[in-house]
């Protein structure tokens, strides 16, 4: 069961600090769409901005190059392994070079990215290539490009680094039981504590978990963990600085050997602590849970030859830890299957379980090409379990789309169309902000519409008000969508459809994307040299993204005109645009209606005229706000950007809204339309 905060105490602390901040669940789900970090005059981007085009290399062509320039490597799991040129000369180094030296630069097999491990320098294939070619590793090293995500907040975390102390030296016992009660800490010895280093805030009443640069030799970062006691479960605040896209820590590197050849991976720092206690093996947290793993960390994963994924007690952590797999390299993993048995680490040592005994009975995370029963037992009994889990996630503003489709899977192919000027683009926009907010990370391909453009209206679609006659709140929203896992394509008009997924694919790997929108296939259509017969064309794309969503595990919404129907015609699953494969392929078909009236404006309305999951089929109205931009139902209480605003007249450091300002926000409404 997960709880939200609702006392406001500890918010008036967080912005004394000036922290960005990150809701979780009881099961570490993001609620970030709700409350986030104060106003940071220091930052300059307040909107995601649109990623660089994506250098495609091959681990071939990683080698071949390699060959060329005479320097010697090692292939390993997941990265390629070379002596770094940023801490000695390539030509130097290379004669003596060996896996153990400590002068080691690793290179991912599959982007081409490349960290060297001593000097923190990093980037991707062309930088590795001009500081081979052009002498340019000198640079790297002295801007210290590993510690460009700490900037401004260094001073923030030293202050906050030496307020807090041991657990153990707090004045008074009562006060360490309380602390240990809150955060289930019972049978977590001081001992293993002090050896990670955690640390208890008072002010904040929250544990700190530090971030050491490799063999602890500098500080980097930090995060906060607050426990808030609501009904018969735990509400957790968790805080990090650097902000969490820049948080990149391994909590519990500083204290791996070099000897280690096997390590588990868990989902939290607390988790990781009781494994450690409890088994004595080497313990690595990530730094945002089941969120993603980060391809800058894998380097640090190269020394392990088994890697053991432990990363929670729900099917979500289960669908996580394979898709981690896959980056590490399956050979070499196993997976802690969730179960009533196997609980999280934490809550398994409070029940005085086996974590040894739990550890032996990983499943193995490869898999052959034909399987039997026995082997998917304990799969459909998970399923059969958790029924709500396997219907995935859930709608936050749309209960009827609940109703009907149960909830956003991983996997899937979604078909979504409507008439022209209906509203599709920002119907999808919302829908899929939506999940967003609830920790689905996002990937959006508009190729009609500018990114600028999009982003701002899903911004609104967020703010659920409009910000134009509020400014002055403009970066405080800002920020909050910013720390949202969503990420655009900077494609735009016709594209070939080969580039298109293999910038996916690009984007699966390394921001562990779920959810891909595609506005919309007919940009697709012009760049296909396969045949002239444009239904074929069309079918070989919807192909291709169907098996692009099987094999990543990525749910895939495609949006798709319709043909031309007559204008008081409803649309049907046979009005999409081309043969019938789209329709067929796809596990879900969403149908934007527009019902055009004699008088005043249409009548919108969403049908469900396929579902695959369950068969559920059925239709529910819609109505677009001009406000908000949305077409969702309006929520019951104060709107988000009401609340902002009493949430900031309680710090008194923020002078209160003049009145111009008030009156400028009851001017009329100047909202564009919905975008087709």
């Amino acid at each position: 069961m997960q709880f939200f905060p609702q006392s406001g105490s500890f918010w008036r602390v967080l912005l004394t600090f000036r922290w960005p901040v990150i809701w979780l669940g009881y099961r570490g789900f993001p609620w970030g769409s709700f409350l986030g970090p104060p106003h940071r005059p220091y930052r300059k981007e307040v909107l995601p901005a649109p990623e660089a085009p994506v250098v495609l290399v091959t681990a071939t062509e990683i080698r071949q190059y390699l060959r060329a320039q005479g320097i010697p490597f090692q292939d390993g799991h997941s990265c390629l392994r070379t002596p770094s040129p940023f801490l000695s000369p390539v030509g130097s180094e290379a004669e003596n070079w060996t896996e153990g030296s400590p002068h080691s630069l690793f290179i991912d097999k599959t982007t081409g990215h490349f960290l060297c491990t001593g000097s923190l320098a990093e980037g991707n294939w062309e930088d590795f290539q001009a500081s081979v070619e052009g002498g340019a590793a000198g640079s790297w090293v002295s801007e210290g490009k590993g510690n460009e995500a700490l900037g401004n907040q260094n001073e923030d975390v030293l202050r906050i680094w030496e307020r807090a102390v041991p657990l153990a030296e707090l004045p008074e016992q009562e006060e360490i039981q309380m602390t240990r009660a809150m955060f289930n800490l019972a049978k977590v010895s001081d001992a293993t504590l002090k050896r990670f280093q955690v640390r208890y805030l008072r002010a904040a009443r929250s544990l700190v978990f530090p971030w050491f640069s490799p063999g602890g030799l500098s500080l980097r970062g930090l995060k906060l963990l607050k426990a808030e006691g609501k009904g018969d479960g735990v509400c957790y605040l968790e805080t990090t600085l650097p902000r969490p896209s820049a948080y990149h820590n391994l909590f519990g590197l500083p204290l791996i050997s070099r000897r280690d050849v096997e390590v588990v991976l868990t989902g939290r720092e607390l988790d990781s602590l009781a494994l450690h206690q409890a088994t004595g093996l080497p313990t690595l947290a990530l730094p945002r849970g089941l969120a993603c793993l980060p391809p800058t960390l894998l380097p640090y994963l190269e020394q392990f030859r088994r890697i053991v994924l432990w990363l929670g007690d729900d099917l979500r952590a289960w669908e996580a830890a394979k898709l981690f797999a896959r980056k590490l390299n399956p050979k070499r993993c196993s997976l802690v299957r969730p179960g009533d048995q196997h609980p999280r680490p934490l809550e398994a040592l409070t029940q005085g379980l086996n974590l040894q005994k739990i550890l032996k009975g990983a499943l193995p995370a490869g898999h052959k090409s034909i399987v039997s029963f026995r082997q998917l037992r304990e799969e459909v009994l998970g399923e059969l379990s958790n029924v709500e889990q396997v219907a995935g996630v859930r709608w936050g503003r749309y209960p009827d789309l609940n109703r009907l489709l149960k909830g956003h899977r991983k996997g899937e192919l979604t078909v979504f169309t409507g008439p022209t000027g209906s509203g599709k683009t920002t119907f999808i926009s919302e829908y899929a902000l939506d999940l967003c907010t609830q920790g689905v990370n996002t990937l959006w391909g508009s190729f009609e519409i500018s990114n600028v453009r999009l982003a701002r209206i899903m911004l609104t679609q967020f703010v659920m008000g409009r910000l134009e006659e509020k400014l002055e709140e403009y970066d405080k929203w800002a920020d909050r969508f910013e720390d949202l896992a969503l990420y655009f394509m900077t494609f735009h008009g016709q594209q070939n459809i080969r580039t298109v997924i293999d910038t996916m694919k690009h984007a699966v790997y390394v921001y562990d994307i779920c959810h891909v929108i595609i506005d919309n296939l007919q940009f697709m259509m012009g760049q296909e040299q396969l045949s002239s017969d444009r239904i074929a064309v069309q079918d070989y794309i919807v192909g291709a993204f169907r098996k692009f969503a099987t094999d990543n595990s990525c749910h895939v919404t495609l949006v798709i005109h319709p043909r031309k129907e007559d204008g008081d015609k409803e649309l049907q699953t046979a009005s999409i645009f081309g043969s019938a494969k789209a329709s067929q392929e796809a596990d879900n078909v969403l149908i934007l209606q527009d019902k055009k009236l004699a008088t005043g404006p249409g009548k919108r309305y969403l049908q469900v005229a396929k579902n695959r999951f369950d068969g559920d089929v059925g239709v529910f109205p819609l109505e677009f706000n001009k406000s908000s931009l949305t077409f969702s139902p309006p929520a019951k209480g104060k709107s988000r950007l009401k609340k902002v605003k009493d949430e900031n007249e309680l710090d008194p450091k923020k002078p209160p809204s003049s009145k111009g300002r008030e009156a400028s926000g009851r001017q009329k409404d100047k909202a564009q339309p919905p975008l087709s």
